[in-house]
């Protein structure tokens, strides 16, 4: 019984991971046939070395995905191992169809502006909802897939971006437009952007610190009416040579000027510092 759940908890992943590989490839289908193509706009990867052969020789971009694929994935298969190898493919074949299947729709916009602007957010969103799948759809993505395999830190985005910036490059000076490099640049901003947001989150807290001799009815105030903890720093003014305690809490955005407004009453001398934190983790916040 048990193994018969676990079968089937495995192909439900299997199938929303799919869903997931599908509809990441449609929105950047989308992108290219309703924004960037039409307008000779790239946001690099293969699909921009695909915009130049399709003006060049008239050869679907589709095709030129899946041409130029083959050796990255050769190379994958002994780096990154069979599952993510497999998950690429499929990413990619699903691309190259739908880049066949919508490359002669008609575009929304013939303004290079806006198809840089909304082509590089749904290719961004797209890029991102594959990566999300831990998969791929080749050409840029699967090279980063590959470096940061082997260096973890490094920000994909960056790497792609870096990638992508060449490639335009030839785009450019096939068309011989600076225009279009110009575009295609924001276009390429706009995705790193929109895969940074979806790839590690919106989801912004706030850290204070709060600076005040009346520290303990400060806190005693934040626990009884925002419920947030708060966590005592013990610091010295450097000018004043005296110890201090500094108060540390992490909070949500909504509740920042609630936890302001307690503190002022108190004390209206009150030294606050509010920062950004990225990802918090723990109790009251991501599990």
């Amino acid at each position: 019984m048990e193994k018969s759940k676990s079968i089937m908890k495995k192909l439900q992943w299997q199938i929303l991971n799919l869903i997931e590989i599908a509809t990441g490839s449609l929105v950047m289908a989308l992108s290219v046939s309703l924004f960037l193509l039409p307008n000779q706009l790239s946001t690099g990867g293969f699909t921009g070395i695909g915009t130049i052969t399709y003006y060049l020789f008239n050869i679907s971009i589709g095709t030129t995905t899946i041409i130029l694929n083959i050796p990255l994935f050769v190379i994958a298969f002994l780096k990154l191992g069979k599952g993510f190898v497999i998950r690429g493919i499929i990413g990619t074949i699903l691309l190259s169809t739908f880049l066949n299947l919508t490359e002669n729709i008609e575009p929304l916009t013939n303004d290079r502006f806006l198809s840089c602007i909304y082509g590089g957010i749904l290719m961004g969103l797209g890029t991102a909802i594959i990566l999300r799948a831990d998969s791929s759809t080749g050409g840029t993505e699967l090279l980063t897939g590959i470096i940061t395999k082997y260096k973890p830190g490094i920000r994909l985005s960056n790497l792609m971006i870096i990638v992508d910036i060449i490639i335009v490059g030839l785009n450019m000076i096939f068309f011989k437009e600076i225009e279009i490099g110009l575009y295609s640049a924001i276009a390429i901003y706009l995705m790193g952007k929109i895969i940074d947001i979806l790839f590690e989150g919106i989801y912004f807290t706030k850290m204070m610190f709060i600076i005040s001799d009346k520290y303990q009815e400060i806190t005693e105030k934040i626990h009884e009416n925002v419920m947030r903890g708060t966590t005592g720093l013990y610091a010295r003014g450097m000018y004043t040579k005296k110890d201090k305690m500094v108060i540390l809490c992490v909070t949500s955005r909504n509740e920042v000027i609630k936890i302001r407004q307690i503190i002022k009453p108190i004390d209206p001398r009150a030294f606050i510092i509010i920062s950004n934190a990225r990802e918090v983790f723990g109790r009251g916040f991501k599990s």
